[in-house]
């Protein structure tokens, strides 16, 4: 579990966001969603210590990560995969060499566990026999699965994904998204995802966190979504006539 408690933050006289207090549940799909200029990158950078608060705490299960010095701080990132936006591969590096850098970086395995580490990550996205191809020589989404492949490789407790499905067509988010889903499941990871993604929203929102200009306006299921009367959740989820007459129906039934 990750706990945010009382998050402050501001960029010189700019607040971006006030009081920030959610608890992020172990074995599930927390989401972070909200319009542009809301926080969620912010918040995300924060959680995932990038990025220091002006004031509050970010717990990790029963370690205050806001007084860890250091080596401390080193550990806690060991355990700690991120998936970015862009997907963030080195475009001069191999798919296997992109997945192998966190463990050259934070671990003394041998060449051989490391390999082995490596192939069954691929094996795990679905991408075996792709070692050699660099992120050039692949699609979109495949790169998007290496960068999955890269954040699991140290076997984290935590996962950080900031908008997955960015740029990718409808039929490979869902991919994305069950892939996300599945591993987080297996794994027992607490994993955080920063999106505008509906069908995330709907389909793996274990929990939804709605931002809206800098504070947490609501948080709740998938299954709550519909049935929710909070209006600036309303606005930004059921924006386009179609999910809005999804939501009259569901209403009526």
């Amino acid at each position: 579990m990750i706990t945010a408690k009382h998050i402050y933050k501001s960029f010189e006289d700019v607040e971006v966001l006030r009081d920030i207090s959610i608890e992020f549940e172990t074995g599930k799909c927390n989401l972070i969603i909200g319009r542009s200029g809301a926080g969620k990158t912010v918040l995300l950078k924060i959680l995932a210590g990038l990025m220091n608060p002006t004031s509050g705490e970010v717990w990790y299960d029963d370690v205050n990560f806001s007084t860890l010095n250091r080596h401390q701080i080193r550990e806690i990132r060991m355990q700690v995969g991120m998936l970015f936006q862009g997907s963030a591969l080195f475009d001069s590096m191999s798919v296997e060499d992109n997945i192998r850098f966190p463990l050259d970086m934070f671990t003394n395995q041998t060449r051989k566990e490391k390999d082995n580490r490596v192939n069954y990550c691929l094996e795990r996205v679905n991408l075996t026999g792709n070692n050699k191809k660099f992120p050039s020589e692949i699609s979109g989404g495949m790169q998007k699965r290496v960068g999955i492949a890269r954040s699991i490789v140290l076997k984290p407790r935590y996962l950080f994904c900031d908008e997955p499905n960015s740029g990718l067509d409808p039929k490979t988010s869902i991919l994305i998204d069950e892939l996300i889903n599945s591993i987080t499941e297996e794994n027992n990871m607490t994993t955080i995802i920063n999106t505008h993604d509906m069908n995330s929203v709907m389909e793996i929102g274990d929990r939804i966190n709605l931002l809206y200009m800098g504070e947490l306006t609501w948080s709740g299921n998938k299954g709550e979504v519909l049935e929710s009367d909070n209006k600036t959740l309303n606005d930004f989820i059921f924006a386009s006539p179609f999910l809005q007459k999804l939501r009259e129906t569901a209403l009526k039934g």
